[in-house]
């Protein structure tokens, strides 16, 4: 295997690239655009640059934030003082640095969008406007909204989430993560460089109602929105079953990052499982221990052993955290309440925005953790109800 094919230039896309490149591979990024913005995302958790240190160590502006606000109705606010930074970027100015590193590792790039691919005796055929252009693998870097149909992860309705909101001309140094009744996702207003990202993500809810409780947060916080920069965007967020079979390999092709569904269905957090599995798309690609038949497999056991089976948890804890009741009371009051009053219960949350506590062993960490007074006994009791009963992998 000599010749590869990335289709998308975002981080997933750009850091395969870069990877594929480097080890000498004939290696061509297509992607219509580039670097471009997006308007939801760019942070960045101390999981993803204590990994890829140049994340954190690099010329490229970003904000460091140590403050994150939890808020629910009936139940106030806490603060979450942080232990390692994270990291917030501007989309367009850390997929250009991400662009700009593959290049420099041998990557061709070209600002093309991919029509088609069809295979071809054993490779693929990529179709554009400007031609066609063939190779021995390829990697589908697509995104969300994948329109090569016969590769990428299939979603449905209710793999989805959808992303809206305003850039504000405005300044804070922490982030604001605000729970809403009924709703199956939250609002965020995060600080960026030179403005504000404010946004709502929710699934099951039409456009027009997310924007309106978003709206109506922003004037009740006294932010100008209406002088704001709108946006939106669908994010996958794939339901328990749908890891199971979800197409995220094949014959002669990986997909990476979004256009494999590879989202925290909890958070909405893309940014590290995007890199993450462009570094395993690119280790099968390259080892010579899996003859091109096995790579699909070999990659599908790869993510299901480093993420995958995790993110399937939490997508089975996803509902009961946004939509469950526990005494008389939403699971999001419960939280912001334990935030306030145990230090056991602060510290988990702490390592959750680290990314570097797992949903497979909250439960675990509960019961070692909480010795028997009323007030954990409660929370032991609370987590029981909240979180699954097992894996759907």
């Amino acid at each position: 295997m000599r010749r590869v094919i990335v289709v998308g230039g975002g981080p997933a896309g750009a850091f395969a690239a870069e990877r594929l490149a480097q080890a000498g591979l004939h290696t061509t990024l297509l992607d219509e655009k580039l670097a471009w913005e997006k308007p939801c995302g760019g942070g960045l958790t101390f999981k993803a640059y204590q990994r890829y240190p140049f994340l954190l160590e690099n010329q490229a502006p970003k904000k460091l934030v140590m403050e994150t606000r939890l808020a629910a109705p009936g139940a106030g606010w806490a603060r979450l003082t942080l232990k390692s930074p994270l990291l917030i970027y501007s989309r367009y100015d850390l997929n250009r640095m991400l662009l700009e590193r593959a290049m420099r590792a041998g990557a061709r790039i070209e600002q093309v969008r991919a029509l088609e691919v069809r295979p071809k005796d054993g490779g693929w055929v990529v179709q554009t406007r400007q031609g066609s252009l063939e190779a021995d693998f390829l990697i589908v870097a697509t995104g969300a909204r994948n329109n090569l149909r016969n590769v990428g992860t299939e979603y449905s309705p209710s793999d989805m989430m959808l992303a809206l909101g305003y850039y504000l001309p405005e300044q804070q140094d922490h982030i604001d993560v605000q729970f809403i009744p009924m709703l199956e996702g939250y609002i965020w207003v995060f600080p960026r460089c030179g403005h504000l990202s404010a946004g709502i993500c929710g699934k099951r809810v039409a456009a027009a109602e997310l924007r309106a409780k978003l709206e109506s947060y922003l004037e009740r916080r006294g932010y100008n929105w209406r002088h704001g920069q709108f946006y939106a965007h669908l994010l996958p967020s794939l339901e328990p079953g749908a890891w199971i079979r979800n197409r995220v390999a094949g014959p002669g092709w990986l997909a990476v990052g979004d256009a494999g569904g590879l989202v925290d269905p909890v958070t909405g957090e893309g940014l590290y499982y995007a890199i993450r599995s462009a570094d395993l798309a690119s280790q099968v690609v390259l080892s010579d221990a899996h003859p091109p038949e096995e790579k699909p497999r070999a990659y599908r056991n790869l993510l299901l052993r480093d993420f995958v089976a995790d993110l399937a948890f939490g997508a089975g804890l996803a509902k009961r955290l946004f939509l469950g009741k526990f005494l008389f009371g939403t699971v999001p009051q419960r939280m912001v309440q334990f935030m306030r009053r145990s230090p056991r219960f602060y510290a988990l949350m702490q390592d959750l925005f680290a990314g570097t506590q797992s949903y497979q062993d909250l439960k675990e960490r509960l019961l070692k953790n909480l010795h028997g007074t009323l007030f954990e006994t409660i929370m032991n009791f609370f987590f029981s109800r909240v979180l699954p009963r097992e894996n759907p992998i």
